[in-house]
């Protein structure tokens, strides 16, 4: 089937492709399927893209590139809903704000997208810590090859 989306234009997708979130993201309840299409071969960002509404795209990334102490347990009612059998099936990603460099954009910890890709089920799951927030800096100087 073809999609429109907000970054690549008119792409095809297959269904096998679509990630299925049940109760949409918040703040979007009504776009249950997505499909998550990479930036490019190299980058560590994608676009987890709404089948139905073109505007809806949301820069994504693997928080563990960026934050290598990222850590937290998934509540048991996530893991229900996401029919997940084993660590291995799932990859997680946060959404990303871009700022006007990769020193302003800033990722979303407190609420990280898992993704059951053995069956095809995702969900923004919202962690009940303060020891993540959803503007983390995404590149430190230090980061950025710049003392720090």
């Amino acid at each position: 089937m073809n999609i429109k989306t907000r970054y690549h234009e008119e792409i095809e997708v297959s269904k096998e492709d679509i990630i299925y979130f049940g109760s949409g993201i918040p703040g979007f309840p009504e776009d249950k399927e997505f499909i998550n299409l990479p930036l490019g071969m190299d980058s560590s960002f994608s676009i987890l893209q709404s089948i139905n509404n073109e505007e809806l795209g949301f820069v994504i990334a693997e928080p563990f590139s960026f934050f290598k102490e990222y850590e937290f347990d998934l509540d048991e009612s996530v893991i229900t809903q996401l029919k997940i059998k084993d660590k291995t099936d799932i990859i997680i990603y946060s959404i990303v704000t871009l700022g006007d460099s990769l020193a302003t954009s800033t990722v979303n910890l407190q609420a990280p997208i898992i993704i059951n890709k053995r069956e095809s089920l995702g969900k923004q799951a919202i962690l009940n810590t303060d020891k993540y927030h959803t503007k983390h800096v995404l590149a430190t100087k230090k980061q950025m090859g710049q003392e720090g």
